[in-house]
C-alpha cells in the first residue's frame, strides 16, 4: 500500500490507529533513507559502494525484505530529489526518534560518508548539519565518527 493510499485511508478514518502508526514507520523510512542517499551521492559520485551501504543500513534498521528495500529506496531516491531542504527529513527523526535513535542516524550517515573511502567537505558538512538539526551534540557527532572510523580500519 502506497504512502498516499495509507493518508487517503487515515483521512477516512480507516482503523486511525493502525493507520497513523503505519504512516509514521513509514516517513520515518523514507525519512531516513533520503537523508541516507543524499549523504552517498552529495559529493556528485554516488557509486555502487555507497548504494550498497545505504541499502545494507537499511535493510538491518528497518529488517526489511528485498521488495520492501527496492520499493523504499526508490520512493526515498524521488523524495530526496524533490527536497528543497533537510528539514522535511529531520524533522520527522526528531518527532519519532529519541536521542538514542537520532545518534544511530549519524553514525549511520558516517558509514555511509566513509563507505567510499573519502570523507569530501560537502559530506562532512551534511553530517554536521543534519547532527545539529536532530540534536545530536557536537561531541557526539564526533565520538561517532571516530567510532565509525576505527570499525573501517580496524
Amino acid at each position: 500500500m502506497s504512502l498516499w493510499t495509507r493518508l487517503v485511508n487515515f483521512v477516512e478514518g480507516v482503523d486511525e490507529d493502525s493507520q497513523l502508526k503505519d504512516l509514521r514507520e513509514e516517513e520515518l523510512r523514507i525519512a531516513s533513507a533520503a537523508l541516507l542517499i543524499n549523504a552517498g551521492s552529495i559529493d556528485g559520485k554516488f557509486d555502487s559502494t555507497e548504494k550498497q551501504k545505504v541499502k545494507a543500513l537499511l535493510q538491518r534498521r528497518f529488517d526489511l525484505t528485498p521488495d520492501e528495500l527496492k520499493r523504499l529506496f526508490q520512493e526515498a531516491s524521488a523524495e530526496e530529489r524533490e527536497a528543497v531542504d533537510l528539514y522535511r527529513f529531520t524533522k520527522v527523526l526528531c518527532r519519532d526518534l529519541d536521542q538514542d535513535g537520532r545518534k544511530r542516524i549519524v553514525e549511520m550517515l558516517w558509514e555511509v560518508v566513509m563507505a567510499d573511502g573519502v570523507i569530501d567537505e560537502f559530506e562532512s558538512n551534511l553530517v554536521w548539519r543534519v547532527a545539529e538539526l536532530i540534536g545530536v551534540s557536537t561531541r557526539d557527532r564526533a565520538t561517532l565518527r571516530k567510532m565509525v572510523e576505527a570499525r573501517l580500519t580496524g
